[in-house]
């Protein structure tokens, strides 16, 4: 009898391990069009979201995230915001964001008390980051390289995890197994005096699955992370530094992590740099391009992805602001990025790291 009861009890307990794991969705990521700002909504296994940055100050941006967030992720709420520097198209929309719906817990290098660019001269910036201080939220972190973000997990499931690799200037401590970079250190250029050299930059994991998004970290930031030691090895999507910008997307980074999938959210006149086209079409890891919004300068013909996986064509008066949309099957062992303008979806393996 008692025998019997043991038998019963690892039949129920292996059942509720099946239904966990079988139950357990995956790991969803919205681009979410905020014109050349940028806003990377994460939802995890367990159902919580994650806001990096929250694109330009007013009701447009705000508004735009919102929809997503409520209308497509099914969100009641930001549960965690990491907002990887203190530039308006990156840290503007989220007091506007607040209103409409509740914000957790504010990740980011520490609200500055003056104008964090030391090239530039804003008295007026104190006023500027006001609304963003006094937004009400469940708390605030000031993040460090190594961090990780409390994330809940599923039983039965593959973790899942988001970890600041560089912050302020700083970066992750590497493996104590990580090897020396082979590939030579790449030319330093002039000292990046601005915000951007101090990106949070995040890693997401779920499971083998990895993804980077280093917000506008620039060049010789970007070579700091991978050289001499590459600190956090390879990954399999990419979101393009700093709108696709040539100041940042140093070759040695994106040959260094090696991608399968690049995403770029830029704007229709921001971004897609020839420099940093040939970084990209340079790295021989990298299968598909995708594009929140199609380059519209004289150079555009040049220096734009194939237009299938481009979310958005038109001026940005016409702009119906398409989101893309990335899907991480419940197991990290598959993705697929859909373009909603075209119902394009293509579906990659996620490699060996």
């Amino acid at each position: 009898m008692a025998a019997m009861k043991r038998i019963l009890l690892a039949l129920v307990v292996l059942l509720n391990w099946n239904t966990s794991a079988r139950e357990a969705r995956g790991l969803d990521v919205y681009w979410v069009d905020v014109e050349g700002g940028a806003a990377t909504l994460i939802v995890t296994p367990a159902g919580q979201s994650i806001l990096i940055d929250s694109g330009n100050p007013g009701t447009r941006d705000a508004g735009r995230i919102h929809e997503v967030a409520t209308k497509i992720a099914g969100l009641k709420k930001i549960d965690f915001l990491i907002t990887t520097h203190f530039h308006g198209d990156h840290y503007g929309g989220a007091a506007t964001l607040a209103q409409l719906m509740p914000i957790g817990v504010v990740n980011d290098n520490g609200i500055p008390k003056r104008n964090p660019d030391r090239n530039r001269q804003d008295p007026a910036f104190v006023l500027k980051v006001k609304p963003y201080r006094n937004m009400e939220v469940d708390g605030r972190v000031v993040v460090k390289p190594g961090y990780r973000l409390p994330l809940k997990q599923v039983t039965g499931a593959v973790p899942v995890s988001l970890t600041i690799v560089a912050a302020n200037r700083k970066f992750i401590v590497p493996p104590k197994d990580a090897k020396k970079n082979p590939l030579p250190a790449s030319k330093p250029i002039a000292e990046d005096l601005s915000d951007n050299a101090n990106s949070v930059s995040s890693l997401v994991q779920l499971g083998g699955f990895r993804f980077l998004d280093c917000g506008d970290l620039t060049w010789n930031m970007e070579a700091k992370l991978v050289h001499p030691v590459n600190r956090i090895g390879t990954i399999d999507v990419y979101q393009v530094n700093h709108h696709g910008l040539a100041t940042s997307n140093n070759p040695l980074l994106v040959q260094s992590v090696a991608p399968t999938v690049s995403v770029m959210n830029n704007g229709h006149t921001k971004g897609c740099s020839p420099g940093t086209f040939a970084a990209l079409t340079g790295t021989k890891s990298i299968q598909a391009m995708y594009q929140v919004h199609r380059n519209l300068r004289k150079d555009g013909d040049k220096n734009n992805t194939g237009e299938k996986y481009i979310a958005n064509l038109t001026p940005r008066d016409g702009c119906k602001a398409l989101t893309l949309k990335m899907s991480v099957a419940a197991d990290g062992k598959s993705y697929t990025l859909e373009n909603p303008r075209n119902g394009h979806k293509r579906t990659f393996k996620t490699r060996r790291h």
